[in-house]
C-alpha cells in the first residue's frame, strides 16, 4: 500500500531546508567546525564562512556586508530593532509608532517600551488589512523617532506601501524599520531604493534553517547592544556565532536571490490563487480576510462560518494536511487574532478563520486535495456540533420549493 502523502500548507510559519542549505551546513557540524573569535587556522576558516554568508544575506537585502547583524531569529532581530533604536534617542524624540498588526515580537517589545515610559502610537489599519500611508502621516509629528510597520502580514498576506510608507517617516524625522520576515525570498528587496533603515530577516522562511537570521542596519544608524559580553558582530550582540546556521542562511539567501531572478517564486502565488478560488466556490459562506489583491497571494486566510477554526486544524491534520490557525508565534494563545480583530472582524469571525500557505513544493494535486477535504471536513464539523448538513439544506429547500408549488 502507498503511504499517504502529507500535504504541508503552513510555509508562512516556516520551511524546509533546501538540500543545498543542509549540504552546505554538515562540514561546520562535522570536521570544518571552529570558533569564529578564535586565531588559529580553523577560527580564520569559519570567519570567512561567516563572512560569505553576510555577504550573501546583504546582497538579498540590497545592503552591504557591514550593514548585516546575524541574531538567532526574527523576533531577536526586531527585538535589536526597536530597543536598539528608542535607546538612544533625544528626550525631545522619544516617540515610537507601530501599525495595528504587527508581528507579536514588535507588539511585545512595544509594550514593554511603553512600560518604561517610551511614548507609543499605534495607527489603525484599513478593512482590507492594508495601512494608509495618509492616515499614517496624521500621527506622526517632531517627537517621533521610529517607525515600525511589516512588509507582508504573516496571517492574512497584505502587501504594505513600504515605500510611502518610509518616504512620510523621513519626512517626519523619524527612522524607519520594517520586518520583512515574510517578504524575503517573495518579493526583490532594496533596502536604499525604499528607504529602509533597518530591515528584519529570518532564514527558516526562506528555506534556510532555524536560528539563524539578521537585522540589517543602514550604516549611518545607531543602535545600542541587547546582548554584551564580546565583540561580535560588530559589537551589537555579544556571543559566539551559529556558524553552521549562518553558512545555511547564507546559501538559502543566495538562492532566493536566483529564484528571484529566474521568476520561480510565481508558483506558490499561482497555488495560493487556485487554493482561494476553490476554496470559495467549494466551501459555501467562505470568505477571504484581508485584501484580495494587495497581497502575497501564497498565504490564503479564510473564514468558514458557523466552523471552528481550530477543529477543522486537527480535521485537516487527520487527513495529513497541514494548514494553522493563524502566526505560530502566538498560536499558543486562547484569544483571537489580534490581526483578524484589527480588520474589524467579530470574536467568532476570527475563531473561524484558517490560514494556509503554500509553499515551493505545493503542487496542484495538493490543492486538489486540500479542495476536496475541507467542505467534507466541514460538513462532519456541522454534523457533530448539530447544524444542518449541506445535504439537509437542500432537501429542505426542495421541500419548501415543493410546497410553495
Amino acid at each position: 500500500m502507498t503511504p499517504r502523502r502529507e500535504i504541508y500548507l503552513d510555509h508562512a510559519a516556516t520551511t524546509a531546508p533546501a538540500l543545498e542549505v543542509v549540504e552546505a551546513m554538515l562540514p561546520c557540524l562535522a570536521g570544518a567546525f571552529g570558533n569564529p573569535s578564535s586565531v588559529h587556522r580553523r577560527g580564520e576558516a569559519a570567519r570567512e564562512a561567516i563572512s560569505q554568508a553576510r555577504a550573501q544575506v546583504a546582497a538579498l537585502a540590497g545592503a552591504t556586508p557591514e550593514e548585516v547583524v546575524f541574531t538567532a531569529s526574527g523576533s531577536e532581530a526586531n527585538n535589536l530593532a526597536l530597543k536598539g533604536v528608542m535607546a538612544g534617542v533625544s528626550p525631545e524624540r522619544r516617540r515610537l509608532v507601530i501599525s495595528a498588526i504587527e508581528h507579536p515580537s514588535v507588539m511585545e517589545a512595544t509594550r514593554h517600551l511603553e512600560s518604561r515610559g517610551v511614548p507609543v502610537t499605534i495607527v489603525p489599519i484599513e478593512p482590507n488589512g492594508v495601512l494608509d500611508p495618509e492616515r499614517l502621516e496624521r500621527s506622526l509629528g517632531p517627537d517621533v523617532a521610529l517607525v515600525s510597520v511589516m512588509w507582508v502580514n504573516n496571517e492574512i498576506g497584505t502587501i504594505q506601501p513600504v515605500a510611502e510608507i518610509a518616504e512620510r517617516a523621513h519626512r517626519a524625522g523619524a527612522r524607519f524599520h520594517c520586518d520583512a520576515v515574510q517578504a524575503a525570498g517573495k518579493l526583490p528587496i532594496d533596502m536604499s531604493a525604499l528607504g529602509i533603515d533597518l530591515l528584519t530577516l529570518a532564514g527558516h522562511k526562506f528555506h534556510g534553517p532555524p536560528g539563524a537570521a539578521a537585522l540589517v542596519v543602514l550604516r549611518r544608524l545607531r543602535l545600542a547592544s541587547l546582548v554584551h559580553g564580546g565583540h561580535q558582530e560588530r559589537s551589537r550582540r555579544a556571543g559566539t556565532e551559529n556558524l553552521p546556521a549562518i553558512v545555511g542562511f547564507g546559501v538559502a539567501a543566495e538562492r532566493a536571490v536566483s529564484r528571484l531572478a529566474r521568476g520561480l517564486d510565481a508558483a506558490p502565488q499561482a497555488m495560493g490563487e487556485r487554493l482561494w478560488r476553490g476554496l470559495e466556490s467549494r466551501a459555501p459562506g467562505s470568505r477571504l480576510n484581508g485584501d484580495p489583491e494587495r497581497r502575497l497571494r501564497s498565504i490564503v486566510n479564510m473564514r468558514f462560518p458557523g466552523v471552528d477554526g481550530e477543529a477543522l486544524l486537527h480535521g485537516l491534520d487527520a487527513r495529513g494536511i497541514t494548514v494553522s490557525t493563524g502566526s505560530a508565534c502566538s498560536a499558543v494563545t486562547a484569544g483571537p487574532s489580534p490581526v483578524l480583530l484589527a480588520l474589524g472582524l467579530r470574536a467568532e469571525e476570527c475563531h473561524a478563520s484558517v490560514r494556509f500557505s503554500a509553499g515551493e513544493e505545493t503542487t496542484e494535486a495538493d490543492v486538489d486535495a486540500v479542495l476536496d477535504a475541507v467542505p467534507a471536513v466541514i460538513e462532519s464539523l456541522r454534523a457533530l456540533a448539530g447544524a444542518p448538513s449541506r445535504v439537509e439544506v437542500a432537501v429542505e429547500r426542495s421541500r419548501v420549493a415543493g410546497t410553495r408549488a
